[in-house]
């Protein structure tokens, strides 16, 4: 729909609207980002109805708005925006259009109710682009065009995913126009980085074009008062509308109006009456206008405006506390004084209006109005959920109801992935205040609610919790487990088991017991150091050892406790046993899961990884592969999913498909990037990527991303998956810094030696550092070779062995380091460890100075895709060919 009225003035913003429509409807169909930031009244609004106009014959066009009074609406713009295009499929085909998302983004919607387990923020917003890519996808014939007006008043939970959503553009046809005033936008969230992400874009296809709208000089407002009084309107007259509004459109076109209706002269005579005509149309002087109106229009009004969008006439009746037929006579005279726009629903016909009218009801009158709106939309059915934004704006007053509907709404709120809405309920119930006994489990659902969003805000509730009575056995017992969890996520892992064992301290014998129990000796073995590893694991061993996985708690502990023995290096088989007894039928047990919120997704992801490092890697891969499904089933696509790649590629880097396992690593750090920054998951990615580049021979890349993500000390308190310090260690050698890479090596034996910690595929310390000294320091490299060789032989694979006597080989005379090298390529061949394979026989042919056994090694690796070992192949070949 064009504008009333002309724009004046807004050459520049028309022409890069044009710009932007023309890109995106191009033959390359170029999407982007438009952007119209400016105060109050400068016409934003109105310039985006003429786009709106000059695209309807070539865009499907969607649009929203946001509101001042419904910012804590979660997905208010998200649905304006979505709703009417998807009411157009009957539900099978809506299904189908959001294919696996649907019960995971759906209910954020509001077309389904929430099933299954929380939903990750992360996630709904990432169906939330799948399902924007599909139908833009349906409109291939007309691109798409998303406009979103008073965009600073839009809920968090739809400005983040617009912040993620423009980043990139440039990979759909489709076109953003947002328009926005700049300080209330920056106020209330510094742009929930929008612009940052926005500029950045994914790909560098789609453009982003800023434009900051500006007031109107004297000549255009001269132009649009005599557009509507006449070119009788002389120059004084004009210059002073100029002069009363500052150039500002809507003042200025309110103005007029009040000028036309007081049938005022537009003559430099008139001019003195100008500024208290102006006045009327804001702030105190449209409260006194909107007053003669006559106490129901007022009355009626203000309950338009608590309200905020989509007034309904009826609920606004209602809440007026007037008949239909008075409402409608309202309706009417506040139309007739360009208050409101519509008949059912209304709108106001200008943001300012809204908030004048609102900011002028008396504050205890607005309070009983905000508590009988709840009131009303609970009585229409319409959920705790839709009357949480008007219960928050209810003062306090000891009202039990009240913290039950805002309690109820918290957990629809996190049914549909938004925590942060779910806080602000709960954070307010508690100011009610509740009930003494009440207080504590509602700290504790207030925990549990920021447990993804801020691990130290649960920290601070879940511990206020556990310090007051009212929470039963059970959710204390939970609250600690969840305590731990945050406060090893917040990398306070020693603080982790020190709760744990105090409230283990306090709790009887049971499953709640044995829940904590298994939980403190997680935490404590994940830390990076440790004051007596080898008692722990001894007390691990006294619990675990004898059970037969009859429950959750005891597979919990006999997976903590073939995790521990694996890192140890103590027998491959027993291991291997006793992660048998920590499933069922070869998955995690119900409760186990990798979406059961009981116990964790650490224990079957320390099942997985404890496979990968003893040579089962069809069963590590099947592991992580369902938790793959699981998490994007679950809509779980934040750190929880970045995590699962990067076992995955964990478990191709242990077979030795490099490439693949280099995909799986770099997405699992885009993934971990879009949830922040500095997580477990980034360290732990990151350590893997750098060493599959070393092994892919890329040592310049390796840098690239320990620089990017700070890989070094100071190391987190978790230890990082494999042994940090060792793979840095490995890049330093690769660098030749082998002065600094000693060093690194010799702390990271100094840090796992005494923790008995001898697995030397998790920690290759000893045989890198073997290297290391090889050519200063001979007798000490080939006493930790030699030792090295002992734990590997103890631990039992092949891969371990393999890699053992190939390092033990750089020290022997040169028949008994041949043998040894086809007793590491005799191992590595049974392995799974294709790589390590490659390196052998490397070694072998040099050794032998076999051409035949080099061009084998040259294959190997570059099936590997190992160039870096493939070209020392060759070189070594090329050698023996020169020789020859």
């Amino acid at each position: 729909m064009k504008p009333s009225r002309p724009l004046y003035e807004r050459e520049p913003e028309l022409a890069a609207a044009a710009r932007a429509v023309d890109d995106l409807c191009g033959a390359q169909a170029v999407g982007g980002l438009l952007v119209f930031s400016g105060e109050a009244g400068l016409g934003k609004t109105a310039l985006l109805a003429e786009i709106r106009a000059m695209a309807a014959d070539r865009c499907t066009v969607w649009s929203a708005r946001g509101g001042e009074t419904v910012t804590s609406v979660p997905f208010h713009v998200v649905r304006q925006l979505l709703q009417p295009a998807l009411d157009r499929f009957p539900p099978d085909e809506t299904r189908a259009l959001f294919g696996d998302w649907y019960d995971t983004t759906a209910p954020a919607l509001g077309l389904a109710e929430p099933s299954g387990p929380q939903p990750d923020p992360q996630g709904v917003r990432d169906g939330l682009d799948f399902v924007v890519a599909r139908l833009a996808s349906r409109l291939s014939h007309r691109p798409l065009l998303l406009m979103v007006d008073d965009a600073h008043w839009a809920d968090g939970e739809s400005l983040t995913w617009l912040a993620s959503f423009t980043a990139r553009l440039g990979e759909l046809p489709l076109l953003v126009v947002q328009a926005h005033r700049p300080q209330e936008l920056a106020e209330r969230n510094a742009s929930y980085a929008a612009d940052r992400d926005a500029e950045r874009g994914s790909d560098g296809q789609g453009t982003t074009t800023r434009v900051a709208l500006r007031a109107l000089t004297p000549d255009a407002t001269a132009e649009l008062v005599r557009a509507a009084l006449g070119e009788h309107a002389d120059d004084p007259f004009c210059r002073e509308v100029w002069a009363v509004t500052g150039g500002n459109p809507y003042e200025a076109v309110e103005l007029v109006a009040k000028v036309q209706d007081q049938e005022l002269a537009p003559v430099e005579e008139s001019a003195g009456q100008l500024r208290e005509l102006g006045a009327s149309a804001r702030g105190s002087g449209l409260v006194a206008r909107l007053e003669r109106l006559g106490t129901n229009a007022n009355r009626f009004a203000w309950a338009a405006a608590v309200l905020g969008t989509d007034i309904s006439q009826e609920l606004a009746a209602t809440l007026a506390g007037m008949s239909s037929a008075e409402a409608a006579d309202c309706t009417a005279r506040l139309r007739d004084a360009r208050i409101v726009s519509g008949f059912d629903p209304l709108e106001f016909v200008h943001p300012l209006i809204a908030t004048a009218v609102y900011r002028s009801i008396p504050p205890a009158t607005r309070t009983a109005m905000h508590g009988r709106a709840a009131w009303a939309i609970t009585r229409a059915g319409l959920g705790a959920a839709a009357a949480s934004r008007h219960l928050l704006e209810v003062h306090p007053d000891d009202d039990q109801e009240l913290v039950a509907q805002l309690r109820e709404a918290a957990g629809q709120h996190l049914a549909v992935g938004a925590p942060e809405a779910a806080r602000r309920c709960l954070e307010r119930a508690l100011e009610e205040p509740p009930r003494p006994k009440d207080r504590a489990v509602l700290l504790y659902e207030l925990g549990c609610a920021t447990l993804l969003s801020s691990p130290p805000t649960t920290v601070q509730h879940l511990r206020a919790a556990l310090d007051m009575p009212g929470l039963d056995d059970g959710l204390r017992v939970d609250a600690t487990f969840r305590l731990a969890a945050a406060l090893a996520h917040n990398n306070q892992l020693k603080e982790a088991a020190i709760s744990l064992a105090a409230e283990a301290a306090r709790t009887a014998p049971g499953p709640g017991l044995m829940r904590l129990q298994a939980a403190h000796f997680m935490w404590e073995g994940m830390q990076a150091t440790e004051d007596d590893g080898p008692a722990r694991s001894r007390r691990l061993t006294r619990n675990a050892d004898h059970l037969k996985g009859r429950d959750n708690a005891e597979r919990a502990l006999l997976t903590l406790r073939a995790f521990d023995a694996m890192l140890r290096g103590e027998n491959a088989q027993l291991i291997v046993d006793l992660c048998e007894r920590a499933l069922i039928d070869g998955s995690p047990a119900r409760g186990l899961g990798w979406t059961d919120s009981e116990w964790g997704f650490e224990l079957p992801t320390m099942v997985g990884i404890t496979y990968a490092f003893t040579d089962q890697l069809d069963r590590a891969e099947s592991l992580f592969g369902e938790a793959v499904r699981a998490f994007e089933i679950s809509g779980w696509s934040g750190a929880h999913l970045a995590f699962a790649h990067t076992l995955l590629g964990m478990v191709h880097r242990r077979r030795g498909r490099l490439a693949e396992a280099e995909g799986f690593l770099r997405e699992g750090l885009r993934l971990a990037d879009r949830v922040g920054s500095g997580l477990p998951v980034h360290w732990d990615a990151a350590c893997l990527l750098i060493d599959t580049l070393l092994a892919r021979g890329r040592v310049a890349e390796a840098r690239k991303i320990a620089d990017r993500y700070h890989f070094g000390p100071p190391y987190p308190s978790a230890m990082v998956l494999p042994d940090g310090p060792c793979v840095r260690g490995r890049l330093l050698l690769a660098e030749g810094r082998k002065e600094e890479a000693i060093a690194e090596l010799e702390a990271a034996g100094a840090a796992l030696e005494p923790r008995e910690r001898h697995n030397g595929i998790w920690a290759p310390w000893a045989g890198d550092l073997a290297r290391a000294l090889a050519d200063d320091d001979p007798g000490r490299a080939a006493h930790l070779a030699a030792r090295a060789r002992v734990h590997a032989e103890r631990f039992g694979t092949d891969t371990a062995i393999g890699e053992a006597l190939r390092c033990v080989s750089l020290f022997a005379p040169p028949e008994e380091a041949e043998q040894l090298l086809a007793d590491a390529l005799r191992h590595l061949e049974k392995s799974s460890s294709a790589y390590e394979h490659a390196l052998a026989r490397v070694d072998y042919g040099v050794a032998i100075g076999s051409h035949r056994e080099l061009a084998r090694a040259q294959k190997q690796a570059m099936a590997c895709g190992a160039e870096g070992l493939a070209a020392r192949a060759q070189q070594a070949r090329a050698s023996i060919r020169s020789a020859e």
